[in-house]
């Protein structure tokens, strides 16, 4: 076969492959709703791949695995990541559940077989066209290391740990609201009359 068939070929198969992901990437009306096909799932995994810095897959966590730094990074998780990615790192939250392409589950392998560098590279810089953001700091690099530490015990994740996270999730007005109101019966306030009001004439 000549060589102007074989790249005219190899052209040709790009050209199909390209058309079929545009297909199934608008197939249904650019929806964050919808789940990524196998190819656009590949495709996405290899380009996060080439993406990671060759210095960044070398780096070693700086912070050792003690209960005090993975409790560090449990409740850095619990304020800041859990949002997206769940207590439990599974992805199964509102915002998670609206994002394209969904947040991945971070106790998989997808996840854990990464290098502690390339999770800290994800933290710190955010994946473009995904709704990971940039949580790059300079001087507080050591809690993006403590997540990495906490990443890493996403799968063995304890009953009482993951509570111990509910209880330190952002809370919103309404549930702030409900926590006083039952802060207020516990404490045997609820429904205390009000002090009465001085009106100066």
């Amino acid at each position: 076969m000549k060589r102007a068939t074989r790249i005219l070929l190899v052209l040709a198969i790009a050209a199909v492959l390209v058309g079929l992901l545009i297909g199934s990437i608008f197939h249904s009306g650019m929806s964050a709703r919808a789940t990524p096909t196998y190819l656009e799932t590949v495709l996405a995994r290899d380009a996060r791949h080439m993406a990671f810095p060759a210095n960044a897959r070398a780096l070693k966590n700086p912070e050792s695995a003690t209960e005090e730094n993975l409790r560090d990074g449990r409740m850095h998780f619990a304020d800041h990541c859990a949002i997206c990615h769940g207590n439990d790192g599974g992805g199964d939250t509102m915002f998670g559940r609206g994002l394209y392409p969904k947040p991945p589950d971070l106790r998989q392998q997808d996840t854990q077989k990464l290098t502690d560098g390339e999770l800290f590279w994800v933290i710190e810089n955010g994946v473009r066209f995904t709704g990971m953001p940039a949580f790059s700091s300079h001087d507080a690099q050591h809690d993006s290391w403590k997540l990495v530490l906490f990443i890493r015990h996403l799968p063995q994740l304890t009953v009482e740990e993951r509570l111990e996270m509910e209880r330190n999730n952002p809370k919103s007005p309404d549930d702030r609201m409900e926590e006083k109101q039952e802060d207020d019966f516990l404490n045997g306030t609820a429904g205390a009359p009000k002090p009465e009001e001085h009106h100066h004439h």
